[in-house]
């Protein structure tokens, strides 16, 4: 729930970055680089932390149980490509909008 939260406070940046690509002057193009690299950078960090997360954790379970080390494999690599995915998407967002 906590990161849930966190998620949502960032939903301003992408308005920010929405409103900064209608106008066109100087400053502007500053603020639109700002917004972009704040969430490029924010998208990195969460990935980080999730990916870290899934590796602990699927490290307890073939700690607590080593031979389910091989049909834990797929689903972990699984996970990890989705939120890597996600944070690509970040940087494909952040580049469209500057």
């Amino acid at each position: 729930m906590k990161y849930f939260l966190i998620f949502l406070s960032f939903l301003p940046l992408a308005s920010l970055a929405e409103e900064m690509s209608s106008s066109s002057s100087a400053g502007e193009a500053g603020m639109k680089a700002l917004a972009a690299g704040l969430a490029i950078s924010l998208g990195a960090l969460g990935g980080a932390l999730a990916q870290g997360r899934v590796a602990a954790s699927a490290m307890e379970g073939i700690a607590r149980n080593p031979q389910a080390g091989k049909s834990m494999f797929v689903p972990f690599m699984i996970a990890l490509a989705m939120i890597e995915s996600l944070v690509l998407f970040c940087l494909v967002v952040a580049i469209m909008k500057t």
